[in-house]
C-alpha cells in the first residue's frame, strides 16, 4: 500500500470510492449514494493541490485507489490551529491498516502546516471507526444530536479530536 496526495487523475476513483461507500447499507457517509461528479472531484483536487490549508490523500495498491483522506485547515483566526478530517476506506479494506495509515498522514500533514488539533466527527453506529479513532488516541469531544441531515433524516455525530505533539 502506497499513500501519496491526491492527483487530478485520481478524480474518477475517488468519485467511485465515495459513491460506493455512500450506497453501503451501514450509512457510513453522509451522503445517500450521490458524490461530487468525476469533473468536480477533479476541480476540487486541483484547487487543493494549490492551497496550502487542505489536501486530499491517497491510500492504494496495485488493484487501486482504496482509501481518502480529506483534511481542511479551520480559517477563523481563532482556530488556525485545527483541522478537520475525512476518512473513507474501502469496504474490502477495513481492518487492514489503511485507516491509521491515512490517520498517521494526517498526524504528519498537521506537523507540517501547523496543525496542532486534528478534529473529525463519525456517526455513533460506526462502532468501528470509533476503536479505530480511539486506538489512534482520539478523544471524544462532544455529542452532536441531530447534527447532520442524511436524506430525510437527522444523524447524531461524536466530535473526536487528536492532539499533534512534536
Amino acid at each position: 500500500m502506497r499513500i501519496r496526495r491526491a492527483a487530478p487523475s485520481d478524480a474518477d476513483a475517488l468519485s467511485r470510492l465515495a459513491r460506493d461507500v455512500a450506497a453501503e447499507p451501514g450509512g457510513w457517509l453522509l451522503t445517500l449514494g450521490t458524490w461530487r461528479s468525476t469533473s468536480d472531484e477533479r476541480r476540487a483536487i486541483r484547487l487543493l493541490r494549490r492551497h496550502p490549508d487542505a489536501a486530499i490523500f491517497v491510500a492504494e495498491t496495485d488493484e487501486g485507489i482504496i482509501g481518502r483522506l480529506s483534511l481542511t485547515r479551520d480559517h477563523h483566526p481563532s482556530s488556525q490551529h485545527v483541522a478537520d478530517i475525512g476518512l473513507m476506506v474501502a469496504s474490502g479494506y477495513r481492518r487492514r491498516g489503511v485507516g491509521r495509515a491515512l490517520l498517521e498522514t494526517a498526524v504528519e500533514w498537521a506537523r507540517s502546516s501547523g496543525v496542532s488539533k486534528l478534529e473529525l466527527h463519525v456517526f455513533p453506529h460506526n462502532e468501528a471507526a470509533i476503536k479505530l479513532y480511539e486506538s489512534f488516541g482520539f478523544e471524544r469531544e462532544g455529542y452532536r444530536n441531530r447534527h447532520y441531515r442524511r436524506g430525510q433524516e437527522y444523524v447524531d455525530a461524536i466530535l473526536m479530536a487528536y492532539f499533534v505533539t512534536g
